[in-house]
């Protein structure tokens, strides 16, 4: 649940102005399989957006939209105010840049080990001497509190290592904007708590935006400011707003059975 010194560190960290990420009437899928259509929504500075709901409503599809891998099939992504679906190829480059990205498995090299991982950017679209880009992936090892692990390679690592190695190397290039695809899956509740105190590190300390795809409640109650749920039968969004405020009083039973954490129940038995 989100306390006081959570809500005073929203209050301080979000800046006004231009959204930082705006989607607009957007429609995405898969060839004539649509997952989601008509949604828009904002994401506005210094803010952590969860995007939830149930297994296949397109959560990780939304956000592959967001940072360019996918083309929607109509409507538009605003970044810094600036068409993503528009823009030219060298356009896009430019402003996918300003978005970090971390998958869900952290999705480090194998053979290369934790400094090399999160340096990897700055050696692939910079040219820095060596010695600053290692500074600046120790530097951002620091941020995520791993610093004592840069030699280590990532098949010695644990999934929360995996995941903190991962949000470094997504800082690498300088964005302003991480989105991070279900950072405490696979995590005992521990480790899933320490990721979520260091996402709110990141955002308080450094002014970080995050859009967060994940359906751990534990996580969403502690990190979130607002929540975006998705719905695959009506292939829309069906609830925004702060978790607790969508736990405790939206008029949408979907809504509070997914918070409230509620099973099916067709004909007396669990359904599903």
């Amino acid at each position: 649940m989100q306390t006081q010194a959570h809500t005073d560190n929203h209050k301080a960290a979000v800046g006004g102005g231009m959204p930082a990420i705006s989607v607009r009437e957007l429609r995405m899928g898969y060839g004539a399989r649509v997952l989601l259509e008509n949604a828009s929504f904002d994401v506005r500075r210094g803010e952590i957006v969860v995007i939830l709901g149930g297994s296949g409503c397109g959560k990780s599809s939304l956000m592959k939209n967001i940072i360019g891998l996918f083309k929607p099939m109509a409507g538009d992504i605003l970044i810094d105010g600036r068409s993503l679906v528009m823009a030219s190829a060298d356009e896009k480059a430019q402003m996918q840049r300003k978005l970090g990205v971390m998958y869900q498995s952290g999705a480090l090299f194998g053979s290369l080990n934790v400094l090399e991982n999160v340096r990897f950017p700055l050696d692939q679209f910079t040219d820095l001497a060596l010695a600053d880009k290692n500074l600046i992936a120790r530097m951002l090892l620091h941020q995520v509190e791993m610093a004592y692990a840069e030699a280590l390679m990532p098949g010695e690592l644990s999934g929360g290592m995996l995941k903190r190695a991962g949000i470094a190397r997504a800082m690498a290039l300088g964005c302003d904007v991480l989105l991070l695809d279900e950072p405490s899956a696979g995590l005992d509740p521990v480790t899933g708590a320490n990721l979520d105190r260091t996402i709110l590190s990141l955002r308080t300390n450094l002014g970080f935006t995050f859009v967060v795809v994940t359906h751990e409640l534990q996580s969403i109650f502690a990190i979130a400011d607002r929540a975006i749920m998705l719905d695959s039968v009506s292939r829309s969004i069906i609830a925004e707003g702060k978790p607790v405020d969508l736990r405790d009083h939206s008029a949408d039973s979907r809504v509070r059975q997914f918070f409230n954490r509620q099973p099916d129940l067709v004909g007396g038995k669990a359904g599903g």
